[in-house]
């Protein structure tokens, strides 16, 4: 046998033979440890299992949308899909980690790796990693409401627009109209002339005002809470390559409550999606209901616009009302000019019909509900399970005293929040200058604390500060050697040359500018003792960082609910009535809720019946006050009304209750106990 070249090199006998298949490899089918089908009703099951492309999810009140967006989440990692390339974005950071958290108890630890939170979060988040794209370096200082405000009254004050004879707006007025001019995406002049038209005259200042803050902010590392978004959407605009890491990073994202979602949001979503189009957004249109804040019901209807060949799935199953309830609220709903059409339905049993109550005044439906309540009580429901809703917080003032009269607890939605309290402001203004020396408003509130430094003084040694940059405590100690306020200020020199090491952690921070501050409280307030608990309750939350930038943004995006101040610690624990503003009490439920004052004027609105936008938003609230029930509804108002000009007037009944169908509900006319004997 003759060999070949080939033949002698490799013996062909001993090769191992290779077989190819025919076709290419298929990918294995996912198996998946949740059965979905049995979990889900087929509205959540259908939005469940759609994965990749725009998905638009109509969730009707009570529909069971966190559960949806939770198996969501827990189906794309089981098909495969990273974590770390999932986005959950939510409107607050409670409802992220609550939703991820129920994730990992369904199919473990692989959620860690998933990014939930607000917008706020993480446009902060983002632009510390890419800011320096755009010129912001990230050490950063996010300025909350009252900061702003600050900024703003120095500026007006700056440019001699403080005079009082003058109708100029106060700061948290110019505030307003400047955050609304950046979440509307509108020019100054149209929100003054939109929404403030008193500020006609003032448009020219204002838009130079508007201007001097903006490079008041950029000049100082200084960014509020609309910067976020805007210096956001600036960074994924102008920086192609920036915006394409981010997006192909986020290969999946997700978006809790969309109708509450403003023009610079919406935006934001759209170009984090860009580079695949794969983003889900749940929400309802019937309850958009916060135009005042900046959001757009726009953005809900336009979706399929904005994400062409979106998939649109409805969630109409509701899970917390019975259905003469729902009934009554697909009344309400189906009038509306522009909706996605929905119909909720429940397979709980009947119950009994709302209730429209004809009080003859004011005073005779606050004794109305406070009696019901009593009963209610009577019967087993505990006070924590009633509402009482109301279109504006002063509706509720009569109610309030008959409450008290009757010896009914109750708790109003509402109050400062515990970031917005000044003995709180004060303690971070110390943490904030150690972060970064170039906030002029946290260096004003602290030097201003001091006895013998007045505004005047603290604006001299403020500019010479930042006129030296690097050698700002080098300034403080020579104002320190003599003159007014110079014991105070060697006091702060030491305290800032103690909290600026490297080597200190938040709370030791923390502990070092209480010890220092205390005395301080207790000169400026008689209830020092409450706000030292405060004080406490800070320190406990800085005890949970190891980074003092990580702490003061966090708690600045994510402040704690309330203040110790104002509550009394032996009620804290009790059960109590809830009074509540319907926009508060969204998202919430109860067994039984009460709205009053439903009578036009009052709900709608006055302010809305001029315009036919203001109205259906009306509506829209209506329909988010009727759904928060889940067995008893009751609707009141008063026949007779007191005006200040024509004495008392007959009222009627809100337009929203004259449309719905007479067989939907039970009307009831109250009577005296002594005219019902006669």
């Amino acid at each position: 046998m003759c060999l070949t070249p080939y033949d002698a090199c490799y013996n062909v006998a001993a090769m191992k033979p290779y077989v190819l298949k025919s076709g290419p490899d298929q990918p294995a089918e996912p198996t998946f440890s949740i059965k979905y089908e049995e979990e889900l009703n087929a509205g959540q099951l259908a939005a469940v299992q759609a994965i990749d492309g725009p998905i638009l999810v109509i969730a009707g009140a009570g529909s069971g949308k966190t559960r949806t967006l939770v198996y969501r989440v827990a189906r794309l990692i089981e098909s495969g899909i990273p974590p770390a390339s999932i986005l959950l974005l939510t409107f607050t950071r409670k409802a992220s980690e609550e939703m991820l958290h129920r994730v990992g108890a369904l199919i473990g630890l692989r959620t860690e790796r998933v990014t939930g939170g607000t917008f706020h979060s993480t446009a902060n988040m983002l632009l510390r990693r890419y800011g320096r794209a755009i010129g912001l370096e990230p050490g950063f200082t996010i300025l909350d409401r009252g900061d702003s405000e600050d900024v703003i009254n120095l500026l007006r004050a700056q440019h001699g627009l403080n005079d009082k004879a003058r109708r100029f707006p106060r700061k948290n007025t110019i505030n307003e109209i400047f955050s609304k001019a950046v979440n509307k995406l509108l020019p100054v002049e149209d929100v003054i002339l939109g929404e403030f038209p008193q500020f006609t005259d003032e448009i020219e200042d204002l838009q130079k005002l508007c201007r001097a803050f903006e490079s008041y902010k950029r000049s100082r590392l200084l960014v509020d809470y609309d910067d976020l978004l805007v210096r956001l959407r600036e960074l994924l605009d102008q920086d192609e390559g920036v915006r394409r890491r981010v997006s192909e990073a986020y290969r999946y994202v997700l978006v809790d409550e969309y109708q509450d979602t403003n023009r610079l949001q919406a935006e934001i979503v759209r170009r984090i999606a860009a580079t695949h189009d794969n983003v889900m957004v749940v929400g309802d249109d019937s309850q958009s209901i916060y135009a005042f804040r900046g959001a757009t019901f726009r953005n809900i209807m336009d979706f399929p616009t904005l994400f062409p060949g979106t998939r649109i799935f409805k969630l109409e199953e509701n899970y917390r009302s019975t259905q003469p309830i729902l009934t009554l609220a697909n009344e309400v709903i189906s009038l509306a000019a522009e909706k996605y059409s929905k119909t909720l339905f429940t397979r709980k049993g009947e119950g009994p019909q709302p209730v429209l109550v004809k009080a003859g005044d004011e005073n005779t439906q606050s004794r109305f509900v406070a009696q019901r309540i009593l009963e209610l009580r009577e019967e087993g429901v505990p006070l924590d399970e009633i509402a009482v809703l109301f279109r504006s917080s002063f509706h509720s003032f009569d109610l309030e005293i008959e409450l008290s009269r009757r010896n009914i607890p109750f708790v109003k939605r509402g109050g400062f929040k515990f970031i917005e309290t000044s003995h709180v402001k004060d303690i971070l203004a110390h943490l904030r200058v150690v972060e970064n020396p170039k906030d002029a408003v946290s260096w004003n509130r602290l030097l201003t604390l001091l006895e013998g430094v007045g505004p005047k003084k603290s604006r001299t040694l403020i500019d010479t500060m930042l006129s030296r940059e690097g050698d700002w405590l080098d300034v403080l100690k020579a104002a320190a050697e003599k003159g007014a306020g110079a014991l105070g200020l060697r006091d702060l020199v030491r305290l800032l040359e103690d909290i600026g090491g490297a080597s200190m952690t938040p709370a030791e921070q923390m502990n070092a500018v209480c010890g220092y501050y205390v005395p301080i409280l207790k000169q400026q307030y008689d209830d020092y003792p409450k706000r030292t608990k405060d004080l406490e309750h800070l320190y406990t939350i800085a005890a949970r960082y190891g980074s003092l930038g990580s702490f003061l943004a966090d708690l600045t995006l994510e402040p704690p609910d309330s203040s110790l101040l104002n509550v009394e610690t032996a009620d804290r624990d009790a059960e109590r009535l809830v009074l509540s503003t319907i926009h508060s009490a969204k998202g919430l439920e109860w067994h039984t809720v009460f709205i009053i004052w439903a009578l036009d004027g009052k709900f709608p609105s006055f302010y809305s019946l001029t315009s036919d936008e203001d109205i259906e938003e009306e509506r829209r609230l209506f329909y988010v006050a009727v759904t928060r029930a889940k067995q008893n509804l009751y609707m009141s108002y008063p026949v007779n009304v007191y005006d200040k000009i024509s004495g008392m007037v007959f009222s009627k009944p809100s337009r929203f209750i004259d449309e719905i169908r007479q067989d939907c509900l039970d009307t009831w006319s109250l009577i005296d106990e002594d005219d019902f004997r006669d």
